[in-house]
């Protein structure tokens, strides 16, 4: 398996031997197409998170739900992504968005990684048109229960740390864009996927990474299991984890948008638990 994390010397070697991925996708409602459109990198095809990533949303699943496997086969394959293919995933804010698709495909068996840094590491002329790509074979392979927690396995983690990935206002419940309550999982710490990189886009050093993690308890051989609004950006925690030598961890899929919904789950507010 190749890491989950490769720079942009690594993509020219390899190039040739990738199917690079763009997946722009924006909270506020732009358009991630549009993006595309407007100039990607050579060869890259459009992965459109909302229909390709997720099934139907909704208060019982979240905003995101983890698709049907024979639907991320249908997308994959359509797309042109075999079961042999290497994919290069990016978006230009340093993966977050791109990480769900790397994540998916590396928990199914097959090669992903992240663009380190993403489309602003990129220097020389982006495409407009999109690649022809031929209709592939892509296995239907079943999400494996090893790699993901439910909802009341997460509300009441006992051995597990939990993280939540969004930025920190949201888990302290200063501000809630989306979803219909403030707050977070009791007993979940805060660990914002963004700081897992450094002011230029690109992943922190792997050392760093590992301090971020242990400092709240995640080391070598912790059970972690991570979430964020709609189980998008905490695919972007899990990766960094496995980028520095800490294990795969588990992510929770309904995240926020699911469990915000049910009134009877209680919900907290401030700072990380003492």
């Amino acid at each position: 398996m190749i890491p989950p994390v490769v720079d942009l010397a690594w993509w020219r070697r390899h190039r040739n031997e990738v199917v690079p991925a763009d997946v722009r996708w924006y909270l506020d409602g732009r358009s991630g197409r549009a993006a595309y459109d407007a100039g990607h990198l050579p060869g890259a095809v459009f992965v459109d998170l909302d229909s390709r990533l997720a099934d139907v949303p909704g208060a019982r699943e979240g905003r995101h739900p983890l698709p049907a496997p024979e639907a991320f086969a249908h997308s994959m394959s359509e797309l042109g992504i075999s079961d042999s293919d290497t994919v290069v995933a990016y978006d230009d804010a340093g993966g977050v968005s791109a990480a769900r698709l790397v994540w998916m495909l590396r928990a199914t068996g097959h090669q992903a990684a992240l663009l380190d840094g993403g489309l602003a590491a990129y220097e020389g002329p982006l495409e407009r048109e999109a690649p022809h790509r031929l209709r592939a074979v892509f296995s239907v392979r079943p999400w494996p229960r090893e790699r993901l927690a439910g909802i009341d396995e997460t509300a009441n983690a006992r051995d597990a740390i939990v993280l939540d990935a969004r930025d920190g206002v949201r888990y302290r419940g200063e501000q809630e864009p989306v979803d219909p309550r403030a707050g977070h999982i009791p007993g979940a710490l805060s660990l914002p996927c963004r700081e897992n990189l450094a002011p230029d886009g690109r992943f922190l050093p792997v050392e760093r990474l590992r301090e971020r993690f242990e400092s709240v308890g995640a080391r070598d051989g912790a059970s972690v299991i991570s979430y964020c609004g709609s189980g998008v950006n905490a695919c972007h925690n899990l990766l960094a984890l496995e980028h520095a030598g800490l294990g795969h961890g588990r992510l929770y899929p309904g995240s926020w948008s699911q469990y915000s919904h049910d009134r009877e789950r209680p919900v907290a507010t401030g700072r990380d638990p003492a």
